[in-house]
């Protein structure tokens, strides 16, 4: 329990665990608003307000974030130039997105003109999923690279299993569990993108499955919750 509680503090310590703990709070509003809408009008109105006051401080919170591109690309350049590329797209869509989701933010709450609302959110919104498939494509390749290092693990620990010694044993069982938790993080990651890229998609070029309610709570709650899992603290 006390182990729990004190993964919970780290966790919440974070600016990106705040910002998974309050973007389930908005998605969770937004479900509950759409399913209790006709029955409840009283009840949906605070869940309606909910989402919005969600939103609206998770958008506070992040101010200053596009620079945190930067700082990615600074600390990991990437091991070729096909990284690196990916990279830099995958960086600056992102970069994008938290730019001009400030001016969102302020047209949003009256601080700037809020006819400027729209133009800012399709434009946070197309960076956003710009940045969002080049962040899946990155994770694509580099799952598909340890699926195979770790196939060559394992043949090599099948053609040799009676010559090598303990600590070779070791070592192998060490890179494939290596393997095994990279491909975890970054599966999460994966669907994380994905279910944001529906979301942002639903700003670009609005339509009836990518704005409905559902299936915006449900890939709001995804993302949520996988950005939770890869932020809990080991």
């Amino acid at each position: 329990m006390n182990d729990t509680l004190d993964k919970l503090v780290i966790f919440l310590a974070k600016r990106d665990g705040i910002d998974k703990l309050v973007k389930t709070f908005q998605y969770v509003s937004k479900l509950v608003h759409w399913h209790v809408e006709s029955t409840h009008p009283d009840f949906a109105d605070r869940a309606k307000k909910w989402e919005v006051a969600s939103g609206h401080s998770r958008k506070a919170f992040r101010s200053g974030r596009f620079l945190t591109g930067f700082n990615a690309l600074r600390r990991n350049p990437g091991s070729s130039p096909t990284f690196q590329l990916l990279a830099v797209l995958a960086n600056a869509g992102e970069m994008v997105y938290f730019f001009f989701d400030h001016f969102l933010w302020l047209s949003r709450i009256g601080v700037i003109d809020a006819r400027l609302a729209k133009r800012m959110s399709y434009t946070s919104a197309f960076g956003e999923a710009f940045g969002y498939v080049f962040f899946i494509i990155t994770d694509f390749i580099l799952i598909n690279e340890g699926l195979k290092m770790q196939t060559k693990l394992l043949l090599q620990s099948e053609v040799s299993k009676d010559s090598n010694s303990t600590e070779e044993v070791e070592t192998k069982e060490k890179s494939l569990k290596k393997i095994k938790e990279d491909r975890v993080m970054r599966l999460m990651g994966m669907s994380a993108n994905l279910a944001d890229l529906i979301i942002a998609l639903a700003e670009i070029e609005p339509n009836p499955f990518c704005n409905h309610a559902v299936t915006l709570g449900i890939s709001g709650l995804v993302s949520a919750w996988a950005g939770w899992y890869r932020n809990w603290p080991s």
